[in-house]
C-alpha cells in the first residue's frame, strides 16, 4: 500500500529500466497484468496498482478522479515519467492522464479502451440493462448499487457470470472458446469486484471537465492500439476512434480475442507490447 495524499492504493513493483505503469479494466483488478507485469520487467520498472475502491486499494464514496490517482501514484513512487498501458477504462484513465500531464507520459498502448466524453450508443446501454437485470432483479440490484450493502453471494455469482459473458467473452462467444485458467481468473475478479462494490460506500468516476473524445488531436506519444475482434462491437468502435484520431497511434486486431486480451491471449498481447517498446525511441 501507498498514500498519495488523498487514498491509500495496492500496488506492485518489480524490475528496473524505464517506467511502465499498468492500469487495469473495470471488469478486472491487477492481476490481470500478470504475464505482462512479470515478462515486461526484464527491461523495464513495472507497477502495476488497483483503482480507488477496487481490489486491495482504500474504500472511496462519491466521485473519484481516476487519472489523478494514476499522477499521484506516480508522485508517490518518483516516476517522473512512463509509459501507460491501460484496458478498457483503465485506458481511459491512462490517455486523461496523458492529456492532463503530457510531460509525464512517453507513451501509450490502450487495450479494448474506452474514453471520456464518448457518447455510448442507446443499443450498448440497453443491451448492459438487460444483462444485469436478468442475473439479479431490479430491486435487489438498486439495493446493491446503493452501496453499503449485504449482498447474497448468489446475485454476486450470478452477476459476475452474466457480466464475464457480456464484457470478457462477447457476442455469440462460450467459456469453452477461450482457456480455463482465463474463463476461471476472469470470474473471480468479477465475483470479489462486486462483492466489493456491493458491500462498501458507493462511489463512480468524475470524468475531467475537457475529456478525451474532443482532444485525440492533442496526444503527440506513439501510442498502439489493440481491439479483440470478438468483443461487443460498439466497444471496438472506440478503439477505432483512437486509433484515428491520434496522429501517432498504430492499430493492432487480434482476431477470436474479446476484452481481457491480457489474460485471454496473455503470450501474444506480451509479444505486442515488447516489440511496441522496443520502437519507442530513447529519451532523455
Amino acid at each position: 500500500m501507498i498514500d498519495t495524499g488523498t487514498t491509500r492504493l495496492a500496488y506492485d513493483e518489480t524490475g528496473s529500466g524505464p517506467a511502465i505503469v499498468l492500469v487495469h479494466a473495470g471488469v478486472a483488478d491487477r492481476r490481470m497484468w500478470d504475464h505482462q507485469f512479470a515478462e515486461l520487467s526484464r527491461h523495464h520498472r513495472v507497477v502495476r496498482y488497483d483503482w480507488r475502491g477496487h481490489g486491495g486499494s482504500a474504500d472511496h464514496e462519491g466521485p473519484v478522479r481516476h487519472h489523478e490517482d494514476l499522477l499521484a501514484l506516480m508522485d508517490a513512487l518518483e516516476i517522473p515519467e512512463a509509459t501507460l498501458i491501460g484496458a478498457s477504462f483503465g485506458g481511459a484513465y491512462a490517455v486523461d492522464a496523458a492529456l492532463a500531464a503530457p510531460e509525464r507520459v512517453s507513451a501509450l498502448a490502450l487495450v479494448c479502451p474506452g474514453m471520456s466524453g464518448h457518447v455510448w450508443p442507446e443499443v450498448f446501454s440497453r443491451i448492459g440493462r438487460q444483462m444485469a437485470l436478468a442475473a439479479v432483479p431490479h430491486e435487489r440490484l438498486a439495493l446493491y448499487q446503493a452501496g453499503n450493502a449485504d449482498p447474497d453471494s448468489r446475485d454476486v455469482a450470478a452477476m459476475a457470470d452474466a457480466q464475464a459473458r457480456f464484457m470478457v467473452l462477447g457476442p455469440g462467444r462460450s467459456p469453452e472458446e477461450i482457456p480455463t485458467e482465463a474463463w476461471d481468473l476472469s470470474l473471480l475478479m468479477l465475483r470479489e469486484m462486486f462483492a466489493r462494490l456491493w458491500s462498501s460506500p458507493a462511489h463512480h468516476t468524475e470524468w475531467p471537465e475537457r475529456p478525451a473524445a474532443d482532444r485525440l488531436h492533442e496526444i503527440g506519444v506513439p501510442t498502439l492500439v489493440v481491439k479483440g475482434l470478438s468483443e461487443i462491437p460498439q466497444v471496438q468502435d472506440v478503439a477505432d476512434l483512437y486509433a484515428e484520431g491520434i496522429r501517432k497511434a498504430r492499430l493492432l486486431e487480434l482476431p477470436d480475442t474479446g476484452h481481457l486480451p491480457s489474460v485471454e491471449r496473455p503470450g501474444e498481447l506480451t509479444a505486442a507490447l515488447t516489440e511496441f517498446l522496443k520502437e519507442l525511441p530513447q529519451r532523455s
